[in-house]
């Protein structure tokens, strides 16, 4: 179904933006701060879950545009390919300021509602699944839906063990992961990963290539 080539790109990609410390990365280690190890786990499952929403809609609406029209799709990668040239500068521009807000303890189970509806009605996630992940479906290998539903539980999974691999480690530290240095640079880099991505993708799109 996947170009070998462009599926290792996209694993190469995904891979890099799961493991940038970014808004859902803060927000599992502070509630894994604030309530426990149990909190931080079941905060996450709730952002996965948050995430597969986005993926079955995304999935539905990238079928569509293909139905209706190969111009709009291609479109649709244009403007997926320079909102992740936007989102790689402004990763490298808030690498500097980056702070984890506190937030309460609320127990597993409200922590794991929680997440799902952070994650479901953030509409930040459903732009970036809209603008990264059509970058690398094949139209002319059929299925799209499907491919879209693909690559996306592949993100979704990778996000989730990023998120699994923090809590453990806030758990363990419990405090400060934040103003750890190597966390701004790790974030700087990708940034820049991220801004080089999309004039990729962006000029292979107008070449008809990937």
């Amino acid at each position: 179904m996947f170009d070998p080539w462009s599926f290792s790109l996209f694993l190469m990609a995904a891979v890099v933006i799961a493991a940038t410390p970014g808004p859902g990365i803060f927000y599992v280690a502070a509630r894994t701060l604030s309530g426990g190890r149990a909190e931080g786990l079941a905060s996450s499952f709730g952002t996965a879950a948050g995430g597969l929403v986005h993926v079955s809609a995304g999935a539905c609406g990238v079928s569509a545009l293909i139905l209706a029209s190969a111009q709009l799709f291609t479109a649709l990668k244009l403007v997926g390919a320079a909102y992740l040239l936007w989102l790689g500068i402004k990763t490298i521009r808030e690498a500097s300021i980056m702070t984890m807000d506190v937030v309460e303890s609320t127990g597993a189970k409200r922590a794991f509602q929680q997440g799902v509806w952070v994650e479901a009605l953030n509409p930040k996630t459903a732009a970036f699944f809209l603008a990264f992940i059509p970058q690398f479906i094949e139209p002319d290998a059929g299925h799209v839906a499907l491919q879209f539903v693909a690559l996306g539980l592949v993100s979704v999974t990778l996000n989730t063990a990023a998120d699994i691999a923090v809590v453990f480690l806030a758990s363990a530290a419990r405090a400060g992961l934040s103003r750890e240095p190597h966390f701004r640079r790790l974030r700087q880099g990708s940034g820049f990963f991220i801004s080089a991505l999309g004039l990729s993708l962006a000029f292979s799109s107008r070449s008809g290539t990937h």
